[in-house]
């Protein structure tokens, strides 16, 4: 898919690349901010343009919540933390619980352990 025309033209022009991500997402920045704004950042996807595809540290520096690109100042990565996924909802890999409907819709009886909640 790719940017429009327009996308692609503004870029050359005025855009500096600030880096790339594994997704094959490329950012952007202006190459001399109007003055008394603040600089214009964005992104052309790599593949469909997907909102969700950007990971954290890349969407912070686009919203100016960080100074640095990835690039310049790399985030601290933390045992705890996964790769970074797009939003899988409405695709093959969305999670789908016991129970749901596109994966055969029975579920569990209720246990009988469930009482109700009344007001006194």
């Amino acid at each position: 898919m790719g940017a429009t025309f327009g996308t692609k033209l503004y870029t050359w022009f005025f855009g500096e690349e600030a880096g790339s991500d594994t997704a094959g997402n490329t950012y952007y920045r202006e190459k001399k901010p109007s003055a008394g704004l603040r600089q214009r950042r964005w992104v052309i996807y790599g593949a469909k343009p997907e909102a969700s595809a950007v990971p954290a540290e890349w969407q912070g520096w686009l919203t100016h919540t960080l100074a640095e690109t990835p690039v310049e100042k790399p985030p601290v990565e933390r045992p705890w933390q996964i790769e970074h996924a797009p939003n899988q909802t409405g695709s093959a890999e969305a999670y789908r619980p016991a129970g749901a409907l596109l994966t055969g819709g029975d579920r569990d009886h209720a246990t009988g352990d469930y009482q109700a909640w009344k007001p006194e």
